[in-house]
């Protein structure tokens, strides 16, 4: 299979990039190389410097090519309303932009990378209310250490449940937003052409080679440069927020797997998949196996608006539509990420 990859040297693309060759593919890489991620650093050897949003300069690039693995996105948060013009020029203009150049060179099937944050919130349940769907938690909630959201029937704090890929969609940031309209874009363009898509829905990916202290760093990362300046893991709110933290290598083996399904037939629809462990684990715990050899976490009650509480997904439609199961459990690749290397 000849996969043009996008997003090539970052943290996933370069592990999807070492999966599809080990496996005999033939990968035309492409990648920006953003400082904000990058740093200084050259492209790898083999990677095409160049910008998604000029696809159709160098749409000769897509001749032949089977599939593409679009990773490539501005990633983070994005909590500053001045983000909003960034998110959206590199990853919703982007996407567009290839999409446009994909049906100009005849390529009719993509992989996406989406992301949990296209849901907000997690799914809840009140015990004697049944599933709620709750708002924003408040500033104010939030500054009193008032952590939980609560049923807006009774006022009890809800317990979280897994979240489907049926789930409502409710971007709560501009990265979120970005990522939402990433696959509603390919999902119009498959229609319009008859194409394939699936969208991985990643949830909290770690491993060797995360960007440390950067807007690029998720909070395993976070905590890994905390310890190597000797502080202690500094976790916000209570630590008690649910999350699935998945391996960059099972999110590579997911990717192939997608190209692989992609590559079947063009069926003119989007299929969405959450690519996670399965194992929710709380943000201290987190904490907890990443220090296991410094200091121990800090549970300092700060907290980011914007944030959700609990976010669990349920990995069932991947694994029997696409096959695709977690070999990596959080506690022992989250102790072995301990020593990991980080990219600087």
């Amino acid at each position: 299979m000849k996969v043009l990859l996008t997003g090539s040297a970052g943290f996933i693309g370069s592990a999807i990039d070492r999966a599809l060759t080990a496996r005999g593919d033939e990968v035309v890489r492409v990648d920006l190389m953003l400082p904000d991620a990058h740093g200084a650093a050259e492209a790898p050897d083999g990677t095409h410097r160049l910008d998604v949003r000029d696809a159709a300069s160098w749409a000769d690039l897509l001749r032949g090519v089977d599939a593409v693995c679009h990773q490539a996105a501005l990633v983070g948060l994005g909590v500053r309303v001045a983000d909003l013009p960034s998110y959206a020029s590199h990853n919703d203009l982007g996407t567009a932009a290839l999409l446009a150049a994909m049906h100009d060179a005849s390529v009719s099937r993509l992989v996406l990378a989406s992301s949990m944050v296209v849901y907000g919130e997690g799914r809840y349940t009140c015990p004697d209310h049944g599933p709620q769907e709750p708002g924003a938690r408040s500033e104010v909630a939030l500054k009193d250490g008032r952590f939980e959201n609560h049923c807006p029937v009774c006022g009890s704090p809800l317990g979280w449940a897994l979240v489907d890929e049926g789930a409502r969609l409710d971007p709560r940031s501009s990265y979120a937003a970005s990522k939402v309209a990433q696959e509603h874009y390919a999902s119009a363009w498959a229609r319009q052409t008859g194409g394939s898509v699936v969208a991985l829905r990643y949830h909290n990916v770690y491993g060797p080679g995360m960007p440390r202290d950067t807007p690029y760093s998720g909070v395993a990362a976070m905590f890994r440069s905390a310890l190597e300046r000797g502080e202690p893991p500094r976790v916000f709110e209570d630590g008690g927020q649910m999350r699935d933290f998945v391996h960059v290598d099972d999110v590579a083996r997911a990717d192939v797997l997608a190209l692989q399904a992609v590559a079947g037939a063009a069926t003119g629809a989007l299929a969405a998949y959450n690519v996670c462990s399965g194992l929710p684990v709380s943000i201290h715990e987190v904490a907890r196996l990443v220090a296991h050899r410094g200091p121990p976490p800090s549970v300092t009650g700060e907290y980011r608006l914007g944030d959700v509480r609990h976010i669990v997904a349920s990995p069932e439609r991947a694994r029997i539509e696409l096959g695709f199961r977690a070999e990596i459990t959080p506690d022992e690749g989250l102790a072995r990420f301990a020593d990991a290397p980080l990219r600087a």
